[in-house]
C-alpha cells in the first residue's frame, strides 16, 4: 500500500512542468512561466489532488467492508436491513358462505331438528351382550366386522313420528357411518320418518372435540333445534340446543316425553332459539319426575 502511494505521488510530481525545456532549449523556470503554463500546472495540481482523494477512498471502504458491521464503510455499503413482512393470516370462510352440506329442504315451510343418536335416541355396545337389548348390528370397521347391541330408549320411535309430522328430522350423530346407518335403518326401515343423516365425517374437530355445527349444514339458525346429550356437541350455537340427559339403560327414563313437549311450543314461535330459551325457563328440569313402577 505505502509502496503504491510513493510511485503515484511521484508520478504527480513528475507531470508537473517545472524542470521541462522548452522547444527553444531553454530552461524554464516558474517565474518566467507564462500565464498559460501557471495554468497548466494548476491543472496538474488538482488531477493529482483528485487522484490522491480517489485512492485514500478507495483504501477506507476496503478496509470498512472487513471490519465489523458498526463499521461506517459496511454501514455505507451494506444493504439495510428490513423487517420481514408478517403474512396475513387468512380470515375463516363465513359460516353462511360455506358449502351447505344437505340439499335444499323439501318443505321449506318446516322448520329442522336435528337429533343425536347415541345416548339420545339408543345406547349401544359391543361384546359381552347386555341383558336387554332390542336388535344388533354388525358394521366392517377397518376390516373387522363388529356387533353392537343397541337398546332403544324409552319414547324413540314416538319421538321420530311426532317430530317427523311437523319438523324436517335430521339426524346428525358423531358416530361412524357404517355402524350408525345400520341402526338408522332399523329406527326407520321405510325411510319416512328421517330426511336426512349426517355423521362423523361432518362433524368438525375442535381441540380434539367433535363439534355439530350448524352454521355449516344448510340450515337458518333460527329454524333449526339440536337435541343432544353431549354439551361439547353444541358449544357453537347454545342458543340452537335442547340438552337432554344422557341414556344408557333406564327403562324408567322419560326424557323423550320432555322433547315432545317442547315440540308443540316450538310450533308457536317463528324463531327456534326463542322456542328453546322457552323451554328451559318454563318446561325446562324444573317440574318433578315421574314415577316409575316397572313390573
Amino acid at each position: 500500500m505505502v509502496s503504491k502511494f510513493a510511485t503515484r505521488a511521484s508520478s504527480c510530481r513528475s507531470r508537473s512542468p517545472v524542470g521541462h525545456h522548452a522547444a527553444g532549449g531553454k530552461k524554464i523556470t516558474p517565474r518566467s512561466s507564462p500565464s498559460p503554463i501557471k495554468a497548466a500546472i494548476a491543472r496538474s495540481v488538482r488531477s493529482c489532488r483528485r487522484r490522491l482523494t480517489k485512492f485514500f477512498s478507495h483504501i477506507a471502504i476496503l478496509g470498512g467492508v472487513s471490519s465489523s458491521p458498526q463499521n461506517h464503510g459496511f454501514l455505507r455499503l451494506g444493504s439495510t436491513p428490513t423487517k420481514p413482512l408478517l403474512h396475513p393470516t387468512p380470515m375463516a370462510t363465513p359460516a353462511a358462505e360455506a358449502p351447505a352440506e344437505l340439499p335444499p329442504p323439501s318443505f321449506p315451510e318446516k322448520k329442522t331438528v336435528f337429533l343425536d343418536l347415541d345416548e339420545t335416541l339408543v345406547h349401544s355396545r359391543t361384546d359381552p351382550p347386555p341383558d336387554r337389548y332390542d336388535f344388533t348390528v354388525h358394521p366392517s370397521i377397518d376390516g373387522r366386522v363388529v356387533p353392537f347391541y343397541v337398546l332403544k330408549r324409552p319414547g324413540a320411535d314416538e319421538l321420530l313420528r311426532a317430530a317427523a309430522g311437523d319438523f324436517e328430522v335430521v339426524v346428525f350423530t358423531a358416530g361412524l357411518r357404517e355402524y350408525a346407518s345400520l341402526v338408522l335403518d332399523r329406527l326407520d326401515p321405510a325411510g319416512n320418518l328421517i330426511a336426512h343423516r349426517l355423521y362423523r365425517d361432518s362433524c368438525r374437530e375442535m381441540e380434539g372435540k367433535l363439534v355439530k355445527d350448524l352454521a355449516r349444514v344448510g340450515r337458518a339458525l333460527d329454524r333449526a333445534v339440536l337435541v343432544d346429550d353431549n354439551p361439547n356437541a353444541y358449544v357453537l350455537q347454545p342458543e340452537n340446543a335442547l340438552r337432554v340427559t344422557p341414556f344408557s339403560d333406564d327403562l324408567c327414563d322419560r326424557e323423550l316425553s320432555k322433547v315432545i313437549k317442547f315440540f308443540e311450543v316450538a310450533a308457536l314461535f317463528e324463531d327456534m332459539r326463542d322456542a328453546v330459551a322457552y323451554y328451559r325457563s318454563e318446561l325446562g328440569d324444573h317440574k318433578p319426575k315421574p314415577v316409575c313402577l316397572l313390573p
